[in-house]
């Protein structure tokens, strides 16, 4: 493992010699697929670690490898490396997996007393990849990580499941009320309900904050209820409510979207496209969370330019998931009064700026796409 073609200044190099953390793993098998943030390497047979890593949020990942050749699904931790940390982790070989338990402070202190030989073993962090990895999560806080961590520790992109009783489902015991519509379902409403009831097993899944299940306040007026449901402002005042500061949800996003980019979990993918939908959604709220609005869009610009090709070809595909949502906040901001010229600048050298590299046409805002026209029911 080494970090090719990366070229540091020396003062930094200096710096980041006493100041990085250091990343030590037992054991690793040679071949195992083992990386940091954006980059991944094969280990070579000493491989023993990273060493120089910048302090702040950064995501370990891994895979085993079989004998041909065959990768694991991903498994990886996030964690908030403070300045000269030293952490020492050992691979589990029957689990093929990093053990969960500490290793024992008497290792620790031996592998930190000889680490002058150890540094040869150790790959530097690869710092062309730094700049783009903290655009990717400036707002990410050891708050959040800390939260919206598995309490396993571990995040992982194949869950183990488990069967769902109708006892256990999160929303009450009544059975599931989508097989008992047979009419006006979707083709993927319909193979939802082919599939049997699973859950995440306890404690393995990411601690991600609960999307408000209604867009409106009980006891709605019919008025209420129509209003609510074509504007999202107060379900996603209702998720910012619940929030230490308001401004976490843009760390939260981001957050989702670099476990599904690296850890490649979809259930993180979810997450960060209903988070879209919540932000994207909204009218009544822009002028109210204006700042918010500028981070959200700096935020998915920079998640666009990373989302692979293929994805966002599925993305796009998907009824344009992203381009919908964001014409329908481009029009909501391009109609508001009461927003300032810095929002209305911003988001109109955004949308060029896609234009471009999308070729997503943000032109007639004010006109109803044919998915965005209304829905004519006969009461024949």
């Amino acid at each position: 493992m080494a970090s090719e073609g990366v070229e540091m200044d020396q003062s930094l190099a200096k710096r980041l010699l006493v100041e990085g953390a250091t990343l030590i793993i037992l054991n690793v098998p040679c071949g195992t697929e083992f990386g940091i943030d954006l980059k991944s390497w094969n280990a070579a047979d000493k491989f023993k670690g990273i060493k120089m890593i910048p302090p702040g949020f950064h995501y370990v990942h891994y895979s085993a490898v079989d004998e041909f050749g065959e990768t694991a699904p991903k498994i990886g931790f996030l964690r908030t490396f403070k300045k000269s940390e030293f952490l020492v982790k050992r691979w589990n070989p029957k689990t093929e997996d990093l053990c969960s338990e500490d290793v024992e402070e008497e290792t620790v202190e031996r592998l930190k007393s000889n680490l002058r030989e150890l540094d040869r073993s150790l790959g530097c962090y690869p710092y062309d990849i730094w700049k783009q990895w903290k655009e990717l999560t400036n707002h990410i806080t050891p708050t959040l990580v800390e939260r919206c961590t598995p309490v396993c520790g571990f995040v992982r992109s194949a869950l183990e499941l488990e069967h769902c009783t109708d006892a256990a489902r999160p929303r009450g015991g009544e059975s599931n009320p989508k097989k008992k519509r047979r009419s006006g379902i979707t083709v993927e409403e319909k193979e939802d309900e082919l599939l049997p009831d699973m859950k995440p097993k306890p404690g393995t899944e990411l601690r991600l904050s609960k999307i408000p299940d209604k867009q409106y306040p009980d006891g709605a007026s019919p008025t209420e209820v129509t209003k609510y449901s074509l504007d999202s402002s107060y379900a996603l005042d209702t998720f910012l409510n619940k929030l230490t500061l308001p401004i976490e949800i843009i760390g939260e996003m981001q957050l989702a979207f670099v476990c599904f980019l690296v850890g490649q979990s979809l259930d993180a993918f979810e997450h960060w496209k209903k988070l879209v939908s919540l932000i994207c959604g909204a009218d009544y709220a822009i002028s109210q969370r204006h700042s918010i609005y500028i981070e959200f869009m700096k935020a998915l610009e920079t998640q666009l330019m990373h989302v692979p090709e293929d994805v966002l070809c599925d993305i796009v595909a998907n009824n344009n998931f992203i381009y919908q949502n964001l014409r329908k906040l481009f029009a909501n901001i391009e109609l508001n009064s009461k927003l300032d010229g810095r929002l209305k600048s911003y988001t109109t050298r955004f949308s060029e700026r896609l234009t471009t590299k999308f070729f997503w046409d943000f032109s007639n805002l004010q006109e109803e796409t044919e998915d965005d026209a209304p829905v004519v029911v006969s009461l024949d």
